[in-house]
């Protein structure tokens, strides 16, 4: 495996820099007429409609346990697919493409917050920005408790 390059494009939440598998990502776009689901857990923001398909939106602030923007912040989505579900994955910023090799991955810190080192596999120190990078796998982009036994690749950063 040395030298395999994995690509994942930026994602800002909450001033920390995550990274989703740019071979998960399918679209980019600024949800409008989010329509709230009754009785849906607190990170289900609801569902839009994005060219005829219907997209479940995932807040991901809450998902993650992160401080949320100002309400007059515009979040954007990245239109994800997991199993064969389409996912709106609400975010603050996105970014570049991440160049990855596993030669770069370190061990997670000793300091990383709890609810992140329990998806986290390793660290990757971005030189550029002098930032701490790590990539997650979380069980799923799903909330509910029973979907929760798939494997999505994220990166995440945290600034020094």
């Amino acid at each position: 495996m040395k030298g395999l390059v994995s690509e994942y494009v930026a994602v800002g939440l909450a001033g920390q820099l995550f990274g989703l598998s740019i071979s998960r990502v399918q679209d980019v776009f600024v949800p409008e007429r989010v329509t709230r689901i009754p009785l849906a857990p607190a990170e289900i923001a609801g569902l839009v409609n994005v060219r005829g398909r219907i997209l479940t939106v995932i807040d991901m602030w809450r998902r993650l346990g992160l401080e949320p923007p100002s309400p007059e912040h515009r979040p954007l989505a990245v239109g994800v697919e997991h199993k064969n579900e389409s996912y709106a994955l609400m975010v603050e910023s996105i970014g570049d493409v991440l160049r990855l090799t596993p030669e770069m991955r370190e061990e997670n810190p000793p300091n990383l917050d709890a609810r992140m080192a329990q998806v986290s596999a390793g660290v990757y120190r971005l030189v550029a920005d002098c930032c701490l990078c790590s990539t997650l796998i979380a069980r799923s982009i799903s909330p509910w408790p029973e979907r929760r036994d798939g494997v999505e690749e994220v990166v995440f950063e945290q600034k020094w």
